[in-house]
């Protein structure tokens, strides 16, 4: 067994300011070294943070501020942890949690820390199945192992080695060495998710779910290989935040798109159907600004601009207020309208440009309603003529498909698959191979950015 030939484990757990290693400050350390079979070894110390310890974590650990004045320094103690730690198994219940702290420190004092990990909380769900939890404290108590300090480095680093001593014992398939393999990912991958699971996911175009323990979606993404892209949610530094993050997923799910820009697409519509707890960006649709049309009293036709409203379709839509006065500010010029009906100008009296005889005295009635409504009536007609319908085309989900994305009159209409070679003779029997999705900002924005950089899908113009 490779875990043999090891030999030798450092069992080691810290104590911290907080739950960032990028953050917070280690203010204490403990090694606990183990050969297999028992204890040779321990080792721990306080260290000085240089940083106030928060009441909370004096609480908690008993570690005082008071307690760490007289303590080393990291830096004062980094070439005995790096002794005590080389050519040694690094091994820690949750092991990302004290590794980060670790690596961070021996960073800043441009220092390298790469050590071989096993996390016992991953291994004692493989080797001993069935407990209720795999905290520390519940996983010994179920365990029969007493821990002497709760809270305390040394203590939560000798009743780790217990239970590593434990997993040895019982593991009858070599689940241990198979994890220190680098391609394995034990050490890598959330507690609670299944090893089979991050192994069939395909390194395929998609959108993929993080489900909790009871499949409830709680994170939605989208990649261009999509188990590239989940492994990247695992490694890194690791926060408070994202150790609870890893630790509500149980299980991933996805749904393959053929391209990335169907994968955008699934991924904004799934992230508003769902509301998944970890999604920040894409829950709401962006309020994005409308140019609407009315008539007033006086039988004249005017623009407003304004947020748009559910139900009620603009002429036009603008990311935010000055790009919609500006594309109207441009209309008005080519069109001659008036500034004052076109909603850019404001007066009790005439617009302003009429007082400087640009303006041929709409506003104040110097023309009839009819005359001028003609004009604005060919300036919609020009708006809504610019209002391209296309069909994107693009890499199918295997050789023998291909994606369809279709726009009409600049409303996206959806997305869909069909054979390679298919070939349809009219923008209707395309809409017949989609599937019906929603139009919004975030999907326009998305469509407009593929426009501009379409990676190689093809664009029909209809």
């Amino acid at each position: 067994m490779l875990i043999k030939s090891a030999k030798l484990f450092t069992v080691v757990d810290i104590e911290t300011t907080g739950g960032t290693a990028r953050s917070h400050k280690i203010i204490e350390v403990a090694i606990v070294t183990f050969d297999g079979t028992q204890v040779v070894d321990t080792y721990s110390t306080l260290v000085n943070p240089k940083k106030y310890v928060p009441p909370f974590i004096t609480s908690l650990t008993g570690i005082s501020n008071e307690m760490l004045e007289d303590a080393p320094t990291f830096e004062e103690v980094a070439e005995t942890i790096l002794e005590k730690t080389t050519g040694k198994i690094f091994v820690a219940h949750n092991v990302n949690f004290d590794y980060s702290f670790l690596k961070q420190e021996f960073s800043i004092l441009g220092m390298k820390f790469d050590r071989k990990k096993l996390c016992t909380v991953r291994l004692a769900k493989k080797i001993i199945p069935g407990f209720r939890s795999y905290g520390l404290g519940t996983l010994t108590d179920e365990l029969g192992i007493a821990i002497h300090d709760r809270h305390r480095a040394l203590g939560d680093a000798e009743a780790t080695a217990e239970v590593l001593k434990i997993l040895i014992k019982n593991d009858s398939n070599d689940f241990i060495s198979y994890s220190l393999k680098q391609a394995s990912r034990e050490a890598t991958l959330p507690s609670n998710l299944p090893k089979e699971v991050f192994e069939n996911l395909p390194e395929k175009a998609g959108v993929y779910y993080f489900h909790d323990e009871k499949g409830k979606i709680v994170y939605v993404g989208k990649a261009k290989n999509i188990k590239s892209r989940i492994i990247g949610h695992f490694t890194g530094e690791s926060s408070k935040s994202k150790r609870l993050f890893h630790e509500r997923i149980h299980n991933i799910s996805y749904e393959l798109t053929g391209n990335e820009l169907v994968a955008f697409l699934l991924e904004s519509r799934e992230i508003k159907r769902f509301w998944p707890e970890y999604n920040r960006v894409q829950k709401y649709t962006s309020k994005n600004n409308g140019l609407y049309q009315y008539s007033d009293r006086n039988g004249y036709m005017r623009f407003t601009i304004s947020k748009t409203q559910p139900g009620v379709k603009p002429i036009a839509s603008f990311r935010n207020f000055q790009e919609g006065r500006s594309f109207v500010h441009d209309l008005a010029t080519k069109f001659k309208l008036c500034p004052k009906l076109c909603g850019i100008q404001k007066s009790h009296e005439g617009c302003f440009d009429y007082k400087l005889g640009s303006c041929d005295g709409a506003c104040v009635g110097k023309i009839t309603s009819e005359y001028y409504n003609k004009r604005v009536e060919l300036a919609i007609e020009s708006i809504e003529e610019e209002r391209m319908t296309y069909a994107i085309i693009g890499n199918g989900r295997d050789p023998e498909e291909k994606t369809l994305v279709l726009v009409e009159n600049g409303v996206y209409l959806g997305h869909g698959f069909t054979d390679y070679n298919y070939s349809a003779n009219s923008f209707r029997e395309l809409k017949d191979r989609i599937t019906a999705f929603p139009d919004n900002q975030d999907i326009q924005k998305i469509l407009n950015m593929h426009l501009s950089h379409p990676n190689g899908d093809q664009v029909i113009y209809f």
